[in-house]
Parts: structure tokens; sequence; C-alpha cells
């Protein structure tokens, strides 16, 4: 049993080391465009609420949290969208877009061309911005065997102590969505390997708030404030 003891003691860090490795090699692939706009780099190329794209490019899947022009934006969608493109989004968005549009709701799971992609709860819980019962969501969904999480605009929900992921992308302006403090305490409850900072920069919020993030994890989750690309 001693042994035993030992040579757990000497592989778990080694089994860790390992994951983190992959997640470090995945956060590599994600390019934050600004807001709550990602484009994602694996099997596939995702996006995830286009929104003020400054140039053309070709998504295979677009995921849209909800109806807001800020992420459901049809000009932008129409940059990044070709004949093959999957866009997943809520109910409210499906009558501004064309194309094969997938809807969903909380809780609901779907496959796409391989992606395992998961609607998950937002709303917010202290303003009036995004009622619960507009059943608006974020998504976990799995690259190059990494699961990652865009929360959409939300606030600290207690769902969130559920959400498994490798990657959490949070908001933290405040306002309409979660305080730099409220995203801490979510980041501690989905205790994700990463969390990248977002919903900052352009309508509310600032880098500061990315900071302010960052340092109240310090040894406890990584933090990686992304530089915003053209």
């Amino acid at each position: 049993m001693k042994k035993l003891i030992i040579l757990l003691v000497f592989i778990l860090p080694v089994y860790a080391w390992a994951g983190g490795k992959e997640v470090r090699k995945m956060t590599k692939n994600i390019h934050w465009l600004g807001h709550d706009t990602f484009k994602i780099v694996g099997e596939k190329t995702i996006y995830t609420d286009p929104f003020k794209l400054r140039k053309k490019d070709k998504a295979d899947i677009i995921l849209i949290t909800h109806e807001h022009y800020d992420h459901c934006s049809p000009e932008d969608v129409e940059k990044i969208q070709g004949p093959d493109t999957v866009i997943v989004a809520t109910p409210d968005c499906a009558g501004k877009l064309s194309g094969n549009v997938k809807t969903v709701k909380p809780g609901d799971k779907i496959n796409i061309s391989g992606i395992d992609i998961e609607a998950v709860p937002s709303y917010n819980t202290n303003k009036p911005f995004h009622p619960r019962h507009n059943n608006w969501v974020g998504y976990i969904f799995t690259v190059e065997g990494q699961r990652i999480y865009i929360a959409g605009d939300t606030d600290y929900i207690p769902e969130m102590k559920d959400f498994k992921c490798d990657i959490a992308l949070l908001p933290v302006s405040g306002t309409y969505v979660m305080t730099a403090e409220e995203a801490v305490k979510a980041a501690l409850d989905i205790k994700p390997k990463v969390a990248i900072p977002m919903h900052y920069g352009s309508i509310v919020g600032s880098k500061k708030d990315a900071e302010k993030f960052a340092d109240a994890l310090k040894g406890k989750i990584e933090v990686i404030i992304l530089k915003e690309e053209g």
C-alpha cells in the first residue's frame, strides 16, 4: 500500500502537468476579437457571438448566445458564413438569420460535425437585462479534447457549480453582466484550468476589469488576458 501511495503521488502531478500542457496549447488557438467574439481553431473553426468583425473569414460553426444586437449581428454573421456553416442560436435569433440554423435552449446537447455542444443557462440575478425566463444560453463545447465554456451575458449563477470545463471565457465588466469580483466567484465554482476574461473594452468595462479578475485569482486559477486581435 505504501508503494502504491508513493507511486500515485509521483504519477498524479505528471498527469496534471500533461493535462495543463494540452490546455495551454489550446489557448494558442483561441483568438479574442473583442467583446464576446472569439475565433477558436481546432477540428473546426468556431466563432462565438460575432460582432464588429473587421474582416471576412469562413466559420464552420457559429455559436450565438442571445438576440441582443452585440451578440446576434446578422451583418457580422454574413462576413463569416459559408454554404456549409452551421449556426447554433436561441430561437429568438432564428428570424434574424438565414442558412442552417439550429436552435437551442438551456440543457440541450447537440453534435455538429463531430463537435459536442451543450447549451447552459445564462441570465441576470440582480439586474433586468437578461431575464432567466428568456432561456438565453452559454455554451460548453469540446475542441481538440478540451472543454471550453463561453458564458454569454450572465451573472454569477448557482448552476455554475455543475459546469465542467478546461477553459472558461467569463464576462468581467459589470453593468450588464458579472463584475470582476463576481466573475472570480464563478471561476472558483467552475474550477477551469484556465480562465479568460471577456466582455470589456467595447460597450462597457476596460482592461482594468480583466486585470482585477486576474489579480484576485493568482495562485488559484491561471488567468490569461488575451490581446484583442483585428
